[in-house]
């Protein structure tokens, strides 16, 4: 694990985060920006800290996966995959839950770059990350036959 330290840059990079959060609620008119705000700090920790992901190479089959079991709050998600440098764009940002965006109401595997599972109804993301725990375990073992199961 890496360095946990909080530094005043991580302090403005939550309060960005914050802010972006209200912005795009407040410009499509609709949204969920509760979570967002308050989970600002946590992503962050997260997605900069904790898990081994590279926004160069979002398939990298060593990435630890990010599940948001709360789809609606797909903003968490977005604010993160733009500061960490995944593709998105401020405008896309502002096109948060508008037709053809790459930031829509519920994050789509496949539609952002960086979003792992498309995720929508509550409860469906701890069954989902059982899942690809397991998947994982099977798939460390295939590159891996003399690890531990």
């Amino acid at each position: 694990m890496s360095n946990l330290e909080w530094s005043e840059l991580d302090q403005v990079a939550v309060d960005t985060a914050r802010v972006l959060a209200a912005d795009a609620v407040e410009k499509v008119g609709n949204g969920h920006p509760g979570t967002a705000i308050s989970l600002a700090p946590v992503a962050h920790l997260l997605f900069q800290k904790v898990l081994r992901h590279d926004p160069a190479n979002p398939d990298w089959v060593g990435r630890d996966r990010f599940i948001l079991s709360v789809g609606h709050s797909s903003l968490t998600l977005y604010n993160q995959l733009y500061l960490t440098g995944y593709g998105l764009e401020l405008t896309d940002l502002k096109a948060l839950r508008t037709w053809d965006s790459l930031t829509p109401g519920h994050p789509e595997y496949g539609h952002t770059k960086g979003v792992e599972i498309t995720t929508g109804p509550l409860g469906q993301g701890l069954a989902s990350a059982v899942g690809f725990a397991y998947a994982a375990r099977f798939e460390r073992g295939l590159f891996d036959p003399t690890a531990p199961a």
